[in-house]
């Protein structure tokens, strides 16, 4: 024989051996962060760790874990009827380990990572795992709803902000009488009153809902409504506190002269009402503790207000002595390097400081130019988590805009969270970040999680209402495109460990965007455009509840922007910002989120469990939440019409012969808990869905 007759022969057989095995099943190919697949999900420096990987039944020659320096081999450990789990147990070091696995079948080798399956390894898309590295056990799958204050309740109208109290911006402070009125064009200076008392005395409503954690817009001493320019970092404000003292005379004539604002000043730099107004909040975090609740509080370092006393631009805390002079007020201000002036020697200033993106009210914190400064934060970081006060954690405003520079950014996020988990090793630490939040979570030194916009709520405003998330612009193509809706998810999930996925706020609505209710409407525009009324005109209360079903059932921490759950509709801030509608509440959809919330809490599986795409189509979202003991299917049909669906489901470990209950449906109609079983036969699930619904099905 011929050397060319040998390889012939040789190619042959191997031709016969190709054909005679079965082929690889690529969907059947799984592994993630969970706990069925890795063990412990977070493990230490130096400690050991299993890690498993899923093939279907024989139908593979060998798995490999793949890391950057070496292959490690995988030994099959378990066999089911559909399926094979391989593992293999590592010793860890200090260093984030990062691996991807590797499926051989014959010639045919794949991998699979974060991404999914790959002819080639993808570096950006392993798995890792950062040793010592957890996130609070009590944020992963947590149901969050957070409260913009002054909008939620007024509970003690002895602090309200009056008529002409102040000047701010544009114009003087205007107590609106009517709770149910909508905010102007530009309200940051109009107050409804609603304050901590009143959060304090709807905390059963809270609790009732199935709330675990309140989210608090900033609640620190502020001249404006949102509070995002803080003027004391060290005080709750008076206005959401306890005004015990209050004496001055009211701002008179419109004068931009915040000196003779006598009552303002004396509210709010009074000692006795900044310290009663702290004792409420911590009055208000051991109840709130007592209800099996946790509180975030919004932290804002990256600038404060042009009011605060360290720059005192108005002059309100100049003739008072108690506090150091501010940096706008005299050249040897203690803080004058707290702030960057456009020429530091010159004297006297002409206003020219940095704002954050040019606002002369929101002077940025310059923390390359002052050591006190930095250290300042820190303590302040420290103090709110900690004894008296006891929050569970921090919500970062504009995390990724602090300091000048990447290096001085990075820098002060490792130390902010040294200093916090020191003082509170349980609290949470969450950005709010657009775009990859990968360089401040790779490591784990910095951030806990973030704000989950492009992992959750971008993708999924497009995917049910094809408008995006201000309400701005439409882009109808894009609305039920399952191929954006997945390729998004899928790389911007990938970016995230799975402990900081799972603790991420999963957000509809909040106070920078509209309101989710009416986006459902495909209407662009803004208030000040179209009207006030036009935001609840054309909406869908069935996409809306649909969105609800995929937020609550989703990797991560459902987070209820206050009044969605009831109806509020809004374009985006100020509109966004509308009142708590008390009494004219919708209060169908109310038990809606109740059930929903509900449903969350109760089954592990929606709060740690694995996630998966299920073959979907153009407006067809499917998807399945599971682990070893429970296995749900969730089905989103966002067309016009009805349509039936053949789905293999087999490959969320549901057995090939098996019953599913629906447990949940929402259709343009209203919804409903009653349940229906079907019958999976050979792996797949054959269901009727009526158009504009979502259904949830569990394994019986």
């Amino acid at each position: 024989m011929t050397k060319e007759d040998s390889v012939y022969q040789f190619n042959r057989i191997q031709q016969y051996m190709l054909q005679m095995r079965p082929l690889l099943k690529k969907e059947a190919l799984f592994s993630d962060g969970s706990s069925d697949y890795r063990w412990p999900v977070e493990p230490k420096a130096g400690g050991k760790v299993t890690i498993r990987f899923r093939t279907a039944k024989d139908n593979v020659d060998a798995v490999r874990l793949c890391t950057p320096g070496r292959h490690y081999q995988m030994t099959k450990t378990e066999t089911t009827s559909v399926f094979d789990y391989y593992s293999v147990t590592l010793e860890l070091g200090e260093d984030v380990f990062s691996y991807c696995f590797e499926a051989v079948t014959g010639l045919l080798h794949v991998f699979f990572d974060r991404y999914g399956v790959s002819r080639q390894v993808r570096e950006e898309y392993m798995f890792r795992i950062i040793p010592g590295f957890s996130t609070p056990e009590w944020s992963k799958g947590a149901v969050m709803y957070q409260i913009l204050v002054d909008r939620f309740y007024n509970g003690d109208t002895s602090n309200d902000v009056l008529t002409d109290e102040y000047f701010y911006i544009r114009g003087n402070s205007k107590k609106m009488d009517d709770w149910e009125t909508y905010p102007s064009e530009f309200s940051v200076a109009e107050f409804y009153g609603g304050d901590l008392e009143g959060v304090r005395q709807k905390l059963d409503y809270l609790s009732g809902l199935g709330v675990e954690v309140i989210y608090f817009n900033p609640l620190f001493v502020s001249p404006s409504n949102h509070k995002y320019d803080i003027q004391d970092y060290d005080y709750i404000d008076p206005h959401y506190g306890v005004i015990v003292e209050d004496e001055g005379e009211l701002l008179k004539d419109g004068v931009n002269d915040n000196r003779r604002a006598g009552r303002y000043v004396t509210r709010v730099t009074n000692r006795r009402n900044l310290e009663a107004s702290n004792q409420l909040f911590i009055r208000l975090v051991e109840e709130i503790h007592a209800r099996g609740m946790r509180v975030i509080i919004d932290g804002v370092f990256n600038h404060c207000g042009s009011f605060h006393k360290w720059l005192d631009r108005e002059e309100i805390y100049a003739e008072n002595g108690e506090y150091a002079v501010g940096a706008f007020v005299m050249a040897d201000s203690p803080y004058r390097d707290y702030f960057t002036f456009q020429d530091k020697n010159s004297w006297p200033f002409n206003g020219t400081y940095e704002g954050w993106w040019g606002h002369d009210t929101l002077p940025k914190l310059n923390y390359e130019g002052s050591k006190l400064l930095y250290e300042k934060m820190l303590q302040i970081a420290a103090k709110w988590v900690s004894p008296p006060y006891n929050a569970d954690g921090w919500r970062l405003d504009v995390a990724a805009d602090l300091g000048h520079s990447r290096e001085m950014n990075h820098r002060f996020w490792r130390d902010f969270r040294k200093t916090v988990k020191a003082a509170n090793p349980n609290a949470i630490i969450l950005a709010e970040h657009y775009g990859d939040p990968k360089e401040w979570l790779e490591q784990g030194d910095q951030w806990d999680t973030v704000m989950n916009y492009d992992a959750f709520m971008e993708p999924l405003t497009w995917f049910l209402t094809g408008v995006e998330k201000h309400s701005d612009e439409a882009e109808p193509q894009r609305k039920g495109r399952i191929e954006d809706f997945e390729g998004a998810m899928r790389h911007y999930m990938a970016r995230f460990q799975t402990s900081q996925l799972l603790s991420a706020m999963n957000e509809l609505s909040n106070h920078d965007h509209s309101r989710f209710m009416t986006r459902t409407s495909g209407k662009v525009g803004r208030a000040e455009s179209l009207g006030a009324d036009a935001a609840s005109e054309g909406i869908r209360p069935g996409v809306f509840r649909a969105a609800v079903v995929v937020q609550m059932t989703w990797p991560g921490a459902p987070t209820v922007y206050y009044g969605d759950e009831a109806g509020v509709c809004g374009f985006t801030d100020p509109d966004n910002r509308r009142t708590y509608p008390w009494g004219k509440e919708d209060i169908v959809l109310i038990d809606f989120h109740r059930d929903m919330i509900q449903l969350h809490k109760n089954n592990p599986a929606f709060r740690t469990g694995s996630f998966r795409f299920l073959p979907g189509g153009e407006n067809l979202l499917c998807y399945a939440r599971f682990n070893r003991k429970q296995q749900f299917v969730i089905v989103v049909n966002n067309a016009e019409y009805d349509r039936e669906v053949e789905l293999p489901v087999w490959t969320a470990e549901i057995p090939m012969e098996a019953m599913l209950d629906r447990i949940l449906i929402t259709t343009e109609a209203g919804y409903s808990p009653m349940v229906k079983r079907y019958e999976v036969k050979r792996g797949v699930l054959k269901i009727e869905l009526q158009k504009c619904s979502a259904v949830i099905l569990q394994k019986v």
